[in-house]
């Protein structure tokens, strides 16, 4: 069906570009599958994203919908195995994800103006192909599991994922295996690396201090050392007891999200009161209208108030190194500063009143700042 497969071709090459209908199969799989949902979303559409380039390179070869190459549909089935997601797992995500595709694929089709008799053959075609997609996510899965079986770095990664996710405390010889011992002291360390070929080569310069394996979806583990460097993202917990790893693991996982955007080395401890307010989003919403109601989201001039306060708290609330920093002239920053004070509640740490903790009023106020800096975009 040469006609077909021109069609599907142009309406999967307009589904990969339109970041919505991404959104909606990426949803879709994370939303029926618990496991598939704990891994970073930007996993998901990462193989997704590949999983479309592939499906309309295959079409524009000619290719028979069993045919050709499906390296991408294998790689999400080995990755997906090495992540720790079981069987029953990714096919929950992958069939909801196909659902929404065809879905998604359907109605554009419509909108293209393509008859409903078209658009079943369309329809067959599509699931055709869809279905050979999933078949080698299957067969890509399977390789890998028992490739992952034999080795004793699979055996290690199964006792950080107990440690660390489900809190079932292995025995001594099982520790004794992954090098670990159980009245050793062990800094957790979480990173953003989720693609398994770069975790492999992150784990190889890691691996002589600790024990590292894909958890969740991440590559994590446990060391006796701090780790010196790393050009990837890694939050690290001071050296504790296995006894206190998991909820030590969930306080990691929950500062590598405020540390987003930052690289190398971030110690847990530095991101302790970030982590925290994190946790209410919904207070510092709260907070920020409460005292910085007065500002227009929509100024640049506002928005420069906001990020000259917020630095000037950053910097220890020092006129020159706030103005250094942005680089502008201190008289810009004292101005900006004294408008703010004018417009709204905000305490700059200059507040008479004796009853009031300059350090929770501090916090407060760079609370409030950062959260309403992060919500605007300035015209």
């Amino acid at each position: 069906m040469p006609g077909m497969s021109a069609m599907v071709r142009q309406v999967l090459a307009a589904v990969a570009t339109d970041d919505k209908v991404v959104d909606r199969v990426v949803d879709a799989a994370r939303g029926n599958s618990p496991e598939v949902a704990r891994l970073p979303a930007a996993e998901n559409r990462r193989h997704i994203a590949f999983l479309l380039a592939e499906g309309i390179a295959h079409l524009e070869r000619g290719g028979a919908a069993d045919d050709g190459d499906f390296s991408a549909a294998l790689a999400l089935g080995a990755d997906r195995a090495a992540q720790g997601v079981s069987m029953a797992g990714l096919l929950r995500g992958v069939h909801a994800g196909r659902t929404e595709l065809i879905r998604a694929s359907v109605e554009l089709a419509r909108s293209l103006g393509v008859d409903d008799g078209t658009i079943l053959d369309f329809m067959i075609d599509l699931d055709h192909y869809v279905g050979a997609v999933e078949r080698h996510i299957i067969d890509g899965y399977h390789t890998a599991e028992m490739q992952l079986a034999r080795t004793a770095r699979d055996l290690n990664t199964q006792v950080l994922r107990r440690l660390l996710v489900s809190g079932e405390f292995p025995d001594a010889a099982e520790l004794s295996r992954a090098g670990l011992r159980s009245d050793g002291r062990y800094h957790c360390v979480v990173s953003t690396v989720t693609d398994p070929s770069h975790a492999r080569a992150v784990e190889q310069r890691l691996t002589p201090s600790g024990v590292y394996g894909l958890v969740e979806g991440r590559l994590a583990g446990l060391s006796t050392s701090l780790p010196s460097w790393s050009d990837d993202l890694l939050v690290v917990s001071p050296a504790l007891p296995l006894s206190s790893m998991r909820l030590t693991y969930s306080l990691c996982t929950q500062a590598l999200l405020v540390a987003s955007g930052r690289s190398g080395v971030q110690l847990l401890t530095d991101l302790a009161a970030e982590t925290t307010l994190a946790a209410f989003p919904a207070l510092a919403d709260t907070l920020a209208s409460s005292l910085l109601g007065a500002l227009d989201h929509g100024s640049a001039f506002h928005h420069e108030m906001v990020a000259t306060a917020l630095c000037y708290l950053d910097t220890g609330g020092r006129i020159s190194a706030t103005a250094t920093a942005l680089h502008v002239h201190a008289n810009t920053v004292r101005y900006r500063l004294d408008r703010l004070v004018e417009l709204t509640d905000v305490d700059l740490g200059e507040s008479p009143d004796a009853s009031r903790s300059h350090v929770l009023t501090t916090l407060h106020t760079w609370w409030a700042l950062r959260t309403w800096l992060g919500e605007v975009t300035p015209r």
